[in-house]
């Protein structure tokens, strides 16, 4: 441990077919997974030069040699079970390492930047817990000094109820909301992000 703050990202191993399976409904397989190349790119730049530690948990298999190198990232495996189930593990994981203060981030959203994670930390100094709402109703951050299992309980996850299910479960705690942001799910999304527009051959089908 080199810090008392840690970073952890929850990634899938980019793998064809095993990623974006909504977006690649209407893009295909193949190029959703060049999204999500380019996705997992984006976060790993943008959290490399944050000053804290940094955990990759991955879905399948232990990357080696790939764009998280190992001499800036811990890496494990994650868990059986749910999202809840392999989030909570990975905190308590950080917690009994000694970190102090842990943040999770999701690895699928382009409009990420280092200044959401520096002001989760810095909330983190006045406020239990922080959180970072998506627009489809779920959360892309989350950090704690403590762990707080109910968080991970009793959740439908993958829906538009987990951030309002979440908020509530952290009423008696003290919370920082972050401006909430948008993942990359389905082709709509990519609109804003002219970097996806050689996916396509033509600008109709972003309508």
């Amino acid at each position: 441990m080199k810090t008392k703050n840690l970073i952890i990202v929850l990634t899938r191993n980019p793998e064809l077919g095993k990623v974006k399976s909504r977006l690649a409904k209407s893009i295909g397989k193949e190029a959703a997974l060049e999204v999500y190349i380019q996705l997992i790119a984006h976060t790993e730049k943008t959290i490399r030069h944050i000053d804290a530690d940094k955990a990759i948990y991955y879905s399948e298999t232990i990357g080696i040699n790939d764009i998280w190198d190992e001499s800036i990232y811990q890496k494990y495996l994650q868990t059986d079970g749910d999202l809840g189930e392999r989030i909570e593990k990975a905190f308590k994981n950080g917690f009994e390492a000694g970190y102090q203060n842990i943040i999770i981030v999701g690895s699928d959203l382009y409009d990420l930047a280092p200044n959401h994670i520096e002001t989760a930390f810095e909330a983190l100094k006045t406020y239990d817990t922080v959180i970072g709402p998506a627009d489809d109703g779920g959360f892309y951050l989350l950090g704690m000094k403590t762990l707080h299992s109910a968080i991970f309980k009793n959740k439908e996850w993958g829906t538009e109820t987990v951030f309002e299910a979440t908020i509530t479960d952290l009423e008696q705690y003290s919370t920082y909301v972050l401006e909430s942001l948008n993942d990359i799910d389905y082709v709509e999304d990519l609109k804003p992000h002219k970097e996806f527009n050689y996916l396509f051959s033509t600008k109709d089908q972003f309508i």
